[in-house]
């Protein structure tokens, strides 16, 4: 055997193992002890940091801690840009995202998603003193959101001649409408909610319009063909709907005695099917 033809014959042995070893995430993670978790970290109440322990928490954050204790391995959470949510867990520097991520059709040529973790919509809040009442009046106006994420394309299908400037967070869109770079904010109704009700006494000055732009599936998102480790997700979710832990987790970052104050789930931990 020449060198050369010995050189090629290890290049192709080695690729060949380094595709065995990769073949199978979740042994990967078992091996490594550790999951590595992407996260928002600014998206109040699914992962955000607690301002008291500056860690980061929340509902998304608890399912994926109930990932992490059923593999028996340690939980890393590592904060992300909305846009960088899917490159991140593509390059494999992340083996989940739990980063209030859509599941929908375009998506799904990319990545897999785990069962719908959450139902919401997209809505728009308005500046009262822009006088808009309707979307039809955000033509040729200028609406703020957040880069990377569903906002921009519904709002641009829902009203071709708006225009949009983007930002890397909700946190920055937000402030920036207040600061008046934009006459509306677009963005997810739960976190629409919770920015509205941060507002206090200047909650007055602002207008939810009351047309959903869409409903969004929100759910995990997993490397595209790890389906052992797509299964041992979807069985802790449904096991946590079945015992109750998911309405649990509902009720202490979203019922009654939060900011948001939903008085019931309208959906269940059961299904990774995307309306239409």
């Amino acid at each position: 055997m020449t060198l050369t033809r010995r050189a090629l014959l290890i290049i192709a042995t080695s690729a060949s193992l380094l595709g065995v070893a990769h073949a199978d995430q979740l042994s990967d993670i078992r091996q490594r002890g550790e999951l590595v978790v992407g996260v928002l970290g600014t998206d109040e109440p699914n992962s955000f940091i607690d301002p008291k322990t500056r860690e980061i928490v929340g509902y998304e954050v608890d399912l994926a801690k109930a990932i992490a204790e059923k593999l028996g391995v340690k939980l890393r959470l590592k904060q992300l840009a909305v846009a960088a949510r899917i490159p991140e867990l593509q390059q494999g520097q992340v083996d989940l995202l739990a980063a209030s991520l859509t599941h929908n059709k375009e998506r799904e040529a990319v990545i897999d998603f785990s069962l719908t973790t959450f139902v919401t919509g997209q809505k728009v809040l308005v500046r009262k003193d822009s006088g808009i009442q309707s979307l039809e009046q955000l033509q040729g106006r200028k609406v703020v959101t957040i880069k990377g994420g569903t906002q921009e394309p519904n709002i641009r299908k829902a009203v071709p001649s708006v225009e949009v400037v983007t930002f890397d967070t909700g946190p920055q869109a937000f402030q920036a409408l207040q600061q008046g770079k934009g006459v509306a904010f677009v963005n997810d109704e739960v976190s629409l909610l919770d920015q509205f009700a941060k507002l206090g006494a200047g909650a007055a000055d602002y207008r939810i319009l009351p047309v959903n732009l869409s409903i969004e599936p929100l759910a995990l998102g997993i490397r595209k063909g790890e389906k052992a480790f797509k299964t041992q997700v979807d069985t802790v979710l449904r096991d946590l709907e079945k015992s109750g832990a998911a309405q649990q987790l509902f009720v202490k970052w979203y019922g009654p005695n939060t900011r948001l104050k939903f008085q019931a789930r309208d959906f269940k931990i059961d299904s990774d099917q995307v309306p239409g």
